[in-house]
């Protein structure tokens, strides 16, 4: 354990490091390593907003990863936009809509694949996935569907009132998520049955491990910060580098979209991951679904504070296909989550549907 919290430690500030050097000296090799040091920079902040999470208790803790995670992806669409100009007025709406799928299919359906065929059947609170669904499908459509219907201007974009008005009720819904969530209905976001044991190796110990101490976590906290600081330099630094991939590659930009939403959720996915497999599948949902949540509530907001303020560009509709896809995932996310039990055949059906997310990115 010594070993793990050194690192963390160490990886903010190497990679504030990199990033003042990348500043004053322009080689590609720098460029590689400051590509191992965000890599680095993003698990150290979900470590420490995981020690944070562990002294708060839940569902607090899955409150703070969300927001981290959320966050870094904020810094990193507003940090290719400002510098990729009205190019990049479809970067925020790729971004989300990756999210979604990330969360909503690959992360959810990974948790309840191996959850179920660790523990064939896994219990979670219907009343949390319940709640979490609506809020996300009403997010959804408001944000990424309606602005293709509205007549005020010529969609996909929004009139500087109708960015406004869904960065107002975006940002409204996420709050009374959070607020019942945390206060009004806290009891529906626990585990509502005690994990069994995953298996004798010692992973079971980790969940009752004691918490830290106020020390722990507030050192825990201002190396969060220092991490969140070193993503959005590093970040920046870098997307011209991920820009110039994806269209050496061949591929749609919205793959780019794509690419930022993978980086950033991908520590989040590994704890959802962990989580399922000591068969805590409640803390998998949370996890997964208030990062959706927290992708849209919160990215919307910012990015239209951008556009209005900066003048930067901003579609938020999506194609058809797109639509047909996000359609697809709401539907079947409120059929398989909501019986409060999950089996193999749901998270096979998750997977193949992000599986035809990918393909039909890369090849539209």
């Amino acid at each position: 354990m010594k070993f793990k919290l050194d690192w963390t430690l160490v990886s903010p500030i190497l990679a504030l490091v990199v990033l003042a050097a990348t500043a004053v000296i322009h080689s590609n090799a720098l460029i590689v390593l400051a590509a191992v040091a965000l890599a680095f920079a993003v698990f150290a902040a979900v470590h420490h907003a995981e020690v944070v999470a562990h002294r708060v208790g839940e569902p607090f803790g899955t409150l703070v990863l969300a927001v981290a995670v959320t966050v870094i992806e904020v810094a990193l669409i507003v940090s290719v936009m400002l510098s990729g100009g009205p190019e990049k007025a479809g970067l925020a709406r790729d971004t989300v809509f990756a999210a979604i799928m990330i969360c909503s299919c690959a992360i959810v359906g990974l948790c309840l694949l191996v959850g179920g065929l660790r523990h064939h059947v896994q219990d979670f609170q219907l009343q949390g996935a319940s709640a979490a669904l609506a809020i996300l499908c009403a997010l959804s459509v408001l944000t990424l569907v309606l602005p293709n219907f509205t007549s005020t201007v010529v969609g996909p974009a929004l009139s500087t009132s109708q960015l406004i008005f869904v960065g107002v009720i975006s940002l409204v819904l996420y709050v009374t998520f959070v607020f019942v969530q945390t206060i009004r209905h806290r009891d529906y976001f626990l585990q509502s049955i005690p994990p069994v044991a995953a298996n004798t190796e010692g992973e079971d110990e980790v969940p009752h491990a004691p918490p830290p101490s106020l020390r722990e976590a507030w050192t825990a906290l201002i190396f969060l910060v220092l991490s969140l600081v070193s993503v959005v330099g590093l970040a920046k630094l870098l997307s011209p580098a991920v820009e110039a991939g994806v269209a050496a590659a061949g591929a749609p930009e919205a793959v780019v979209g794509v690419v930022i939403a993978a980086l950033v959720l991908l520590p989040e996915g590994l704890a959802a991951l962990r989580a399922a497999r000591l068969n805590r599948l409640q803390t998998s949902l949370n996890l997964a679904l208030g990062s959706a949540l927290a992708s849209i509530g919160l990215t919307i907001p910012a990015v239209a504070v951008v556009s209005i303020f900066m003048g930067q560009p901003i579609s938020l509709g999506l194609a058809p296909k797109e639509i047909v896809m996000l359609a697809l995932t709401l539907l079947v996310s409120v059929i398989t989550l909501g019986t409060g039990r999950s089996t193999v055949l749901q998270g096979v059906v998750h997977l193949v549907i992000f599986a035809a997310f990918l393909f039909l990115s890369v090849v539209p």
